[in-house]
């Protein structure tokens, strides 16, 4: 014997669909104006003498987010220009807000691809031309609970190499 569907039935199910999506959408914006996320630079110097900057401060981070673009420019301590041929960056570490390491978030929570073509002498002193761009991250939005991600900071590591 088959059932039909009355047409209360049908508009009671599109109301507790509307319902939910509704929902979704309030602890969506609970999640994004609670989370936060920034991008620091280490410091780090593969070609002696240079040091790769960070100069922009990323937006918070949040599920659903799109890829924020990393720049800076570099600090050239030697007595004379040196070639750059590429900045990579990779992710130190993982922080809450008090500076220790963020227990159930890691860097398999956001994306970071990329690296910087350069391919250009740096200038002595600092800040030092060129600039560059290029990489970017995002956070990773998993099937998982990533609620320990809140307020997270991600510690940037920037290298350099000549070719």
């Amino acid at each position: 014997m088959k059932k039909h569907l009355s047409k209360k039935r049908v508009v009671l199910a599109a109301i507790i669909a509307v319902a939910l999506a509704i929902a979704s959408g309030v602890a969506y914006a609970y999640w994004t104006s609670t989370g936060s996320g920034d991008g620091q630079a280490s410091a780090a110097a593969s070609i002696a003498g240079i040091k790769v900057n960070q100069t922009g401060t990323l937006s918070a981070m949040y599920p659903g987010d799109s890829p924020q673009t990393l720049s800076g420019n570099f600090t050239n301590s030697t007595s004379g220009p040196v070639y750059v041929g590429h900045v990579n960056v990779s992710i130190l570490a993982v922080e809450n807000p008090v500076g220790t390491p963020a227990v159930g978030c890691s860097d398999t929570d956001f994306d970071l691809i990329g690296s910087a073509d350069v391919n250009a002498e740096v200038a002595v002193g600092s800040p030092a031309t060129p600039t560059w761009s290029g990489p970017t991250i995002k956070f990773h939005n998993k099937a998982v609970n990533q609620d320990a991600c809140k307020g997270a900071t991600v510690i940037l590591h920037y290298s350099t190499t000549t070719s």
